[in-house]
C-alpha cells in the first residue's frame, strides 16, 4: 500500500479521475482540498522542487486571474509567482500527487502512476 497525498479539487474531472485511479491502486490517500486549505510558500517550493519545474509550469495560465494579475510578465521572479499561487490557489494546476518523495501532476491522470 502506497501512502500518497493529492492536492484535489472535487469540481475538476481530472482531479476526480486521478483520485479514483489512486483508489484503484490501493493507495492510502490523504486528500487535501487546496482551495479550502491554501498551500504555504514552503509547501509550494517543495512541490516545485519535486516536480523539477518552474512555477508557471504548475500554474493554470488560462485562468482569468492569471491574466488579470499580469503573471505572464517575464520579469516576475519565482518568489512573485509562488506568492501569486499562495494568494490565489485557483491558479495552481490540479491535481498534484505526492508519493515516494516525488510529485506528479495528474494530467493525464495516468501520469501519477509513475511515482507510485
Amino acid at each position: 500500500m502506497n501512502n500518497v497525498s493529492i492536492y484535489h479539487n472535487p469540481r475538476c474531472s481530472k482531479s476526480r479521475q486521478t483520485l479514483a485511479l489512486l483508489e484503484e491502486n490501493n493507495c492510502s490517500i490523504e486528500v487535501i482540498e487546496y482551495l479550502k486549505t491554501p498551500l504555504s510558500t514552503a509547501v509550494l517550493e517543495d512541490i516545485l522542487s519535486k516536480l523539477n519545474v518552474e512555477p508557471r509550469a504548475m500554474m493554470r495560465t488560462k485562468e482569468a486571474e492569471y491574466k488579470e494579475q499580469g503573471l505572464g510578465e517575464p520579469s516576475l521572479t519565482t518568489a512573485q509567482l509562488i506568492q501569486a499561487m499562495v494568494d490565489t490557489p485557483k491558479l495552481i494546476e490540479r491535481p498534484i500527487v505526492l508519493a515516494n518523495n516525488k510529485a506528479a501532476i495528474g494530467r493525464p491522470p495516468e501520469s501519477v502512476l509513475a511515482i507510485l
